[in-house]
């Protein structure tokens, strides 16, 4: 887990979360990367994994934009610096890659969006930008400088004719130098510009999606409450402890800011996943569409698959990919348990898990673990 050193966890949810970047040194000591630049290339060469690579560096200020999949012949065509490969939702493929998001459950997990692997050489960079994104940077191997800027964040702020949202005017407040095991959080509307130190340069980025006013009134139809200004959602001061599927009423409360939503609306909302996710998930089911529920073995939630539950009266009602799921023969607490941890052992479980499990894995939604 993510040692804190001389501040806690506690004080980041209070005094950082969504408002300042904190750097936290060996936040994962001895930290060794899951993957190789090598391994993060073969990947790219896949259709179903989204890929980029990125030319370009500020001090030319130009910049070109390609779009995977790829093939051998365009690494080998490739400058010898000031290039990024970027991989998104490099957890829906790669397990290692995947159980490090556990380090960050001390957020819900129905919040955390996928983790982008960005591979660069000497000089490599995707250009100084702003998003609305909460995002955890674990330098994985190598070394990066990192600039930060809360000045100029707008949105008429980028650089016409190119095809990435780079930002025009980028002034450094802050600049930390980075290497494996160190983390960054930067929260939204916070400006960076990271830049490869040498060639062996990954850093894996857990980003946490944003949510706007619009996106939650065309989630409900509930129009008559839309206004033109776009405001963002934002979360309350988390205390989740080790429930971090658990939407909690603050949470609601919340979006009710930006619109009126229902705890079932909002869970609905917020563990809906995009057309790439369901495409992954589609392609599983599919392949494993033969395969038997074996109740001797661990089964896992996809990781496509967001989970989360709500708390109606003494009821625990679990959401997964948009949808209210019903299980009549298990409990609260097997269906509580895991919406947590998003595994079931059914060697080691009751019969009210067991039956979780079975239920789940007749609706496609469980990969064994080997």
């Amino acid at each position: 887990m993510i040692v804190f050193n001389e501040i806690s966890q506690e004080l980041f949810l209070t005094e950082y979360w969504q408002k300042k970047p904190l750097l936290i040194k060996q936040a994962i000591p001895n930290f060794i990367s899951p993957i190789s630049p090598n391994e993060l290339a073969e990947i790219s060469l896949e259709y179903v994994i989204e890929s980029r690579i990125i030319k370009g560096s500020t001090n030319k200020n130009k910049w070109s934009l390609n779009n995977g999949p790829f093939t051998q012949k365009t690494f080998s065509q490739l400058p010898s610096k000031d290039w990024t490969l970027l991989i998104q939702g490099l957890d829906r493929f790669v397990d290692v890659t995947h159980k490090l998001i556990e380090n960050f459950d001390f957020i819900p997990r129905w919040r955390f969006d996928d983790v982008m692997a960005s591979y660069a050489v000497s000089g490599g960079s995707v250009g100084p930008h702003f998003d609305y994104y909460d995002v955890f940077l674990l330098q994985s191997s190598g070394r990066r400088r990192w600039n930060l800027s809360s000045k100029n964040c707008i949105d008429d702020n980028y650089i016409d004719d190119v095809p990435l949202k780079i930002m025009n005017v980028f002034e450094p407040e802050q600049t930390f130098e980075v290497s494996a095991g160190d983390l960054l959080y930067i929260p939204p509307k916070i400006a960076h510009h990271g830049i490869s130190l040498d060639d062996e340069c990954i850093t894996l980025s857990f980003g946490y999606r944003s949510y706007t006013n619009q996106e939650i009134v065309e989630s409900t139809g509930n129009y008559d409450s839309l206004i033109n200004e776009i405001e963002y959602y934002q979360d309350p001061t988390w205390n989740i402890g080790d429930h971090p599927g658990l939407i909690t009423q603050s949470a609601i409360d919340n979006a009710n800011k930006l619109s009126r939503i229902s705890p079932h609306d909002f869970a609905c909302f917020a563990t809906k996943i995009d057309n790439i996710d369901l495409n992954i998930l589609q392609n599983f089911q599919f392949q494993t569409q033969s395969e038997e529920f074996d109740k001797n073995i661990k089964y896992l939630l996809h990781p496509s698959s967001k989970v989360a539950y709500t708390l109606l009266n003494k009821d625990v009602l679990m959401y997964i990919n948009g949808e209210n799921i019903l299980i009549n023969d298990s409990n609260n607490e097997s269906i509580a348990n895991f919406c947590n941890n998003r595994q079931i052992d059914c060697k080691n479980s009751d019969i009210f898990s067991i039956n979780l499990a079975k239920k789940l894995f007749q609706l496609g939604l469980l990969d064994k673990v080997i």
